[in-house]
Order: C-alpha cells, then structure tokens, then sequence
C-alpha cells in the first residue's frame, strides 16, 4: 500500500476536503498537523516546492499538491493507481 501523508491545519474545508477523500477511499494515511508558523509547515512548504498553504499532499514522496490537484488526480482516473502501489 502506498505511502500517503497530508500536512493540514484546523478550521481549513480544503483539508477536510482532502481528508474526506482518501477516507471514502479506505485508504492509511498519515496527517500532519501543520498550522502557520510550525517545523510541520516549514517542512511542508519545502517539500512541496514552496507551496505556502495547506493541505499538501504526497504519495509515495511524490508531491501530489492541495486539494483540488488531489481531486482532479482522482477525476482522472490517476488517483487509484497510485493508492493501489
């Protein structure tokens, strides 16, 4: 099963977007609590390229971006792929 983490904040409907996503998909993942100014946020926003808001997700070490780029994946068809590794 793929690696999945997802760096969030309280209070963002982005991140319970996400959340809700990879939760309706059965799937494990680990969240990381990451409000303004945290190690967590410094460590997602460099990972992710710079990318400064939440959530920011990643499959595998590989930056998958926020939300919506997460529910475009899986309107693809490119989500499930990458779960099912």
């Amino acid at each position: 099963m793929a690696k999945i983490e997802i760096y969030t904040q309280d209070f963002c409907p982005y991140c319970a977007r996400a959340l809700a996503l990879l939760t309706r998909k059965g799937v494990e993942f680990e969240e990381k609590y990451a409000p303004n100014g945290s190690e967590a946020r410094r460590e997602a926003n460099a990972r992710s390229g710079g990318r400064t808001s939440v959530p920011q997700i990643f499959i595998d070490g590989r930056h998958i971006g926020g939300c919506d780029d997460l529910m475009a994946l899986d309107r693809q068809g490119g989500l499930d792929p990458l779960l099912a590794r």
